[in-house]
């Protein structure tokens, strides 16, 4: 089959959008005759009949639907052409396309990106999915970044590196009514009193999942399980509408306070690792750059301000 005359397509376009070729030459400044010989170009080309008569007027065969459903797109986005180029030269957007992985806690997305939000003109675009499906995207440069819950696998055909940008204590929070109800029962502290609560856990795509199994084994706590899901956001939206009581990385837990409704049920010693993936190029790009940089120097002062603590408490120790 011969490369896609989009001339040819967008006449047929028109003509399919006006209903006619007489309308679609009014609209196009052209002749009848022109059009609709163009139009039988397209067909022969495609091998397929796109338009057929019907009354006075003309209707879509089955091949013709199916054209003219992948033109709306095609010509929908070539009208938006003009506007986004116009946009980027004269304000000088700056865009970051980053990739949420699945058992990524979406809430502490939010907080990750946070150093590089207020760039002036900023163009932000973020997509959900697999990590492979995600990491594929980011070798083919449709992607500036990756945020997941585990660091680059090794592979040295990807060409691709990863920074571990934050480790997050997680806590346990769910609606009032249930909160109360364990703060009603001193017998049944936490973390021992989610035997007694309906508990929405992150599903197994999580690196997050095992780490709190393993944490419910040590502590002998045998949960009540009423939901699991992939989206952190999404389960803190149906534990507010009392479902249950849930985990979230504490680096996420500002944005919660923005949902009413939720209170801190316990802290757990169970922690998040959150990462970073970038190509060679992507690590040029000034947005993620600044990212990296600006984690970086973060987990220094946290580790420094924990050594301070810790030198302090042994301090205290000895002089006792």
């Amino acid at each position: 089959m011969s490369s896609l005359n989009y001339r040819h397509l967008h006449y047929f376009w028109v003509v399919a959008k006006e209903g006619g070729f007489a309308r679609a030459a009014d609209r196009l400044g052209m002749a009848v005759q022109t059009i609709s010989a163009q139009v039988r170009e397209l067909e022969r080309a495609l091998g397929h009949q796109l338009l057929k008569p019907e009354g006075r007027g003309l209707v879509l065969t089955e091949a013709g639907q199916a054209a003219f459903s992948r033109a709306e797109e095609i010509f929908q986005i070539g009208q938006l052409v003009p506007h986004e180029v116009h946009e980027a030269a004269t304000q000088r957007v700056q865009r970051l396309s980053v990739g949420l992985s699945d058992g990524l806690s979406k809430l502490a997305a939010h907080a990750l990106l946070a150093p590089v939000l207020d760039t002036p003109n900023l163009r932000l675009i973020c997509h959900e999915g697999e990590v492979d499906q995600l990491l594929g995207e980011l070798a083919l440069h449709h992607l500036d970044l990756v945020l997941t819950d585990q660091p680059a696998p090794v592979n040295p055909t990807l060409r691709i590196t990863s920074q571990l940008l934050a480790s997050t204590p997680v806590d346990w929070w769910g609606p009032a009514d249930l909160v109360a109800r364990a703060q009603r029962s001193p017998g049944r502290p936490f973390p021992y009193c989610l035997e007694e609560l309906p508990v929405l856990l992150p599903t197994r795509h999580a690196s997050l999942r095992a780490s709190i199994e393993r944490w419910f084994e040590q502590h002998h706590i045998r949960p009540q399980v009423v939901g699991e899901f992939e989206d952190s956001a999404l389960m803190s939206v149906f534990a507010a509408r009392g479902l249950g009581v849930f985990p979230v990385s504490r680096l996420g837990g500002d944005d919660l306070a923005l949902m009413s409704g939720l209170h801190l049920l316990g802290q757990s010693d169970v922690v998040e690792d959150l990462h970073g993936i970038y190509s060679r190029r992507g690590q040029n790009h000034p947005l993620v750059a600044k990212l990296l940089a600006s984690r970086r120097q973060g987990r220094a002062e946290t580790e420094s301000s924990e050594i301070s603590d810790a030198s302090a408490l042994s301090s205290v120790l000895q002089g006792n």
